[in-house]
């Protein structure tokens, strides 16, 4: 999903500069002048974090977070030279989510955007994603925060059920592994990638046999919970029942015979 920025500033210098600094980071950027032009942007765009200035000619920044005061999964942060309380308050207060106060460091900008999308999303997500999922064998719970395999419970720490969660949720979507470090454990985690690795190899140790087809890695890449995996190892596990019916009764068929040659040959049974 393309991540999208609306940069609203009737300063033209500080709109390039941050447009350029989320640009770089890899965001989709859109920019605006002033508070209508901002609202029709919003309109059009649809930007997942909006950094609005409050000084602007035509509309102000408070006008325009309280006409936007019924927006889904849009973050505001507002930019100003004021430094008082008070200002800060009516922002917030109107539905602005952060304050930065001119002058500001663009890295940290960047930053508390980067934190604040993902704050949105998940309570985005949680709002409109279904509570339940099945994959084969595999039944994820995110209102009790459960997995079951074959309908048993199983174990999971924290950060494992967070992660399967994720995995899980979004079947065939291929996850790098700097994503998986980002949205499981924070861009603060000190960890290193390798932490990634590690957590896969114990959900599929945790989850058993059918786990190794449903999170397949994507080599190069990263890995993926994979819906013909999924079907794979519940065909495996039903052909596996099936056959060791076959077994018992072909077993239980030799038994009769070997019986039955015993009797004619008049040796004890």
């Amino acid at each position: 999903m393309d991540k999208k920025i609306l940069v609203v500033d009737d300063e033209a210098s500080i709109v390039s500069a941050v447009a350029y600094a989320f640009r770089r980071e890899g965001y989709l950027v859109e920019t605006a002048g002033d508070g209508e032009e901002a609202l029709e942007k919003v309109a059009i765009f649809q930007p997942h974090v909006i950094i609005l200035d409050v000084m602007m000619p035509r509309m102000s920044g408070y006008e325009v977070c309280r006409k936007l005061e019924n927006r889904h999964g849009v973050g505001i942060i507002l930019l100003t030279v004021k430094n008082d309380i008070v200002d800060k308050v009516l922002g917030l207060e109107l539905g602005a989510d952060d304050y930065m106060t001119k002058p500001f460091d663009l890295r940290e900008l960047v930053a508390r955007a980067k934190a604040l999308m993902r704050r949105t999303q998940k309570l985005a997500g949680r709002e409109e994603e279904p509570d339940v999922y099945e994959l084969g064998s595999i039944r994820l719970n995110m209102q009790q925060r459960l997995i079951t395999a074959g309908g048993a419970a199983i174990e999971l720490t924290p950060k494992e059920f967070d992660l399967a969660a994720l995995l899980l949720s979004h079947p065939e979507r291929v996850y790098t592994r700097e994503e998986l470090l980002d949205l499981v454990w924070d861009m603060e985690y000190a960890g290193g990638t390798r932490t990634v690795d590690i957590h896969i190899q114990r959900l599929r140790k945790k989850l058993g046999d059918s786990s190794q087809t449903l999170l397949q890695t994507v080599y190069g890449i990263g890995y993926k919970a994979s819906k013909a995996g999924a079907s794979r190892a519940g065909a495996s596990t039903v052909g596996n029942g099936s056959r060791n019916a076959q077994d018992a009764s072909v077993e239980s068929v030799s038994l009769i015979i070997k019986a039955n040659d015993l009797g004619q040959s008049g040796e004890p049974s």
